[in-house]
């Protein structure tokens, strides 16, 4: 069942993803939500893939792209090439992609994200259970969130996601 779970996104297409949108307005440009929704839950602190800690609450203020993957997940090594290019794009506009492993060890990760030329930041989740389920459950893998400077969750999206899904 568990299997089936996180393979229905993919086996659905793009269009079968789960994704929860705002209508963007005039605000989206700022980074803020259109629409006030539940505040991210960021008062975490995590350790990177190269053991060292960071605070995820330090990033508020930018907007955060949080996305929750593991390395053997085959829908989330499609999206990685498309959070690497919104990171490089996005980055001096106040991104930030921060990738949160679910199960994977730092060695693991190390190595993958060497592969991959992953850009961003990718955190232990493993070792930190509350932070994969602070936004809510996960139902499958990727899952995306996107909060805004705000802080409020503006998006989550289930399955894989394209840069333009994002955009």
């Amino acid at each position: 069942v568990a299997l089936a779970l996180f393979a229905m996104p993919w086996l659905l297409g793009r269009s079968g993803a789960t994704s929860t949108t705002v209508v963007p307005d005039e605000s989206a440009a700022n980074g803020v939500c259109a629409v006030k929704k539940t505040p991210a839950k960021l008062n975490f602190t995590v350790k990177d893939m190269n053991g060292a800690n960071v605070k995820i609450a330090d990033y508020a203020g930018k907007v955060i792209l949080l996305n929750y993957w593991a390395t053997w997940c085959g829908p989330c090594k499609v999206e990685i090439p498309d959070l690497i290019a919104l990171q490089d794009q996005y980055r001096d506009k106040g991104l930030v992609v921060l990738g949160v492993s679910q199960d994977d060890e730092p060695e693991t990760l190390r190595t993958f994200a060497g592969q991959h030329k992953m850009n961003y930041p990718v955190l232990v989740g493993k070792d930190t259970p509350e932070l994969l389920d602070a936004q809510g459950p996960l139902w499958g893998l990727p899952t995306s969130y996107l909060i805004g400077r705000d802080g409020a969750i503006c998006t989550r999206h289930l399955g894989p996601a394209t840069k333009a899904d994002f955009e």
